[in-house]
């Protein structure tokens, strides 16, 4: 991911010095303020400089931050705030390496390659790699990254200026954020990107590319000779990825790619499924991963599970006996409740339910807000789902299986 703006290049050289670099890797592991606190105090009475142990400490609270993304890894990586941010995660940037080495594509250009993330994973599986971010700090972060590895090499530059001649593919993951390296704010407009879109599938008819984008991307936008893979991990929906020439597989458009405990499952088609038809409310409920329901797959999988809409348009399944699958939550429906809230309030108030999970499809409720006006206080737990069933709004009350 390329950024824009200024993180102090003080603060950088500073970091990358024998001293900082000793300082940052001595420090214990980042756990709460207090402790913080604590630190500070007995760095400065050693004798370091107050903006040394400032960037030190900024780099030990990313690099804690950074381990639900890159695991150990973290403790070796320098970050920048937007950086860790928007950086691919580790087990994700080994499926896009994959792509390429599976292709038998062995020399790609990563294009706005952030802190190197995705390029780190290119070169962990033998990959010839040049990694390229048009803002000086964040390259030389990567720079550090990747300095394990003798087939990447970080340039200082954009993706537009490249030079590509040497190069099988390329990889980009346009700026999609406001520039800096804190406090950036994230771009609607895909014509804000950079690179542009037009720049990439411009790219694309010359390259195999590969392009990482927000899962939310207006559909009409995705060219007809890509294939589009929507990725969730562990139940959040973190990329769409779009894949063109020999990176795209043969026969298919669409794609749900969901990783969790339980491994690696995929949904794939060569277009949008047809929807199931609506049908009535059975004894168990699903909904569908945010990948599934992206790729709009629904219909497929709700064929998968011997399943029908519980209404048109909303994304909820329903069935008449459980079926395990990876691409849905499934509920067992326990009853039909009031809808109306003072009706709803007294229901839940009987079953002795205090703490209330809700859940929300095709109804404009705020969950927070209904939760405290409810005022429940019982000692049981309970799931309330509120949607549409044949159209009409209602409240099931359900539990998981």
């Amino acid at each position: 991911m390329g950024y824009r703006g200024d993180m102090e290049r003080s603060e950088l050289v500073e970091l990358l010095s024998p001293e900082g670099l000793r300082l940052l890797d001595s420090l214990p592991p980042y756990t709460s303020t207090d402790s913080v606190m604590r630190t500070v105090s007995d760095l400065r009475k050693a004798g370091h400089p107050a903006g040394l142990v400032a960037t030190v400490l900024t780099q030990s609270k990313l690099r804690s931050k950074a381990e639900a993304k890159f695991g150990d890894f973290a403790s070796r990586m320098l970050f920048t705030e937007a950086g860790l941010e928007q950086a691919t995660r580790l087990r994700v940037a080994a499926m896009h390496a994959g792509r390429f080495s599976t292709a038998g594509l062995r020399r790609v250009a990563d294009l706005g390659c952030g802190i190197g993330c995705d390029a780190m994973a290119m070169a962990a599986i033998d990959l010839d790699v040049t990694a390229v971010d048009a803002d000086e700090v964040t390259a030389t972060i990567a720079s550090y990254n990747l300095a394990p590895f003798a087939n990447a090499r970080v340039l200082h530059g954009t993706a537009e200026t490249s030079d590509l001649s040497t190069v099988d593919a390329a990889f980009l993951d346009p700026a999609r954020r406001t520039s800096g390296h804190s406090d950036t704010a994230r771009l609607t407009d895909p014509s804000d990107y950079s690179p542009s879109l037009e720049f990439v599938f411009g790219l694309a008819k010359r390259l195999p590319v590969g392009v990482k984008l927000g899962p939310g991307l207006d559909r009409d936008l995705i060219p007809t000779d890509a294939e589009a893979q929507w990725i969730s991990v562990d139940g959040q929906l973190v990329e769409m990825g779009l894949w063109f020439g020999a990176l795209a597989r043969p026969g298919i458009r669409r794609a749900a790619l969901v990783l969790g405990a339980r491994g690696t499952d995929e949904l794939t088609a060569d277009a949008d499924s047809a929807d199931a038809e609506v049908g009535p409310l059975g004894e168990y409920l699903y909904e569908p991963d945010g990948a599934v329901i992206r790729a709009r797959l629904i219909g497929d999988l709700a064929r998968d599970l011997d399943a029908r809409m519980l209404s048109e348009g909303i994304a909820y399944l329903t069935a008449d006996a459980p079926v395990a699958t990876p691409f849905a939550t499934g509920f067992r429906v326990l009853e039909t409740l009031p809808v109306h809230e003072r009706d709803l309030k007294r229901a839940l108030r009987e079953r002795g339910i205090g703490t209330l999970e809700i859940k929300k499809r095709g109804v404009d409720v705020d969950p927070a807000t209904l939760r405290k006006r409810l005022s429940l206080s019982g000692q049981e737990s309970a799931t309330l789902v509120l949607t549409r069933v044949h159209g009409r709004h209602s409240a099931l009350l359900v539990e998981r299986i």
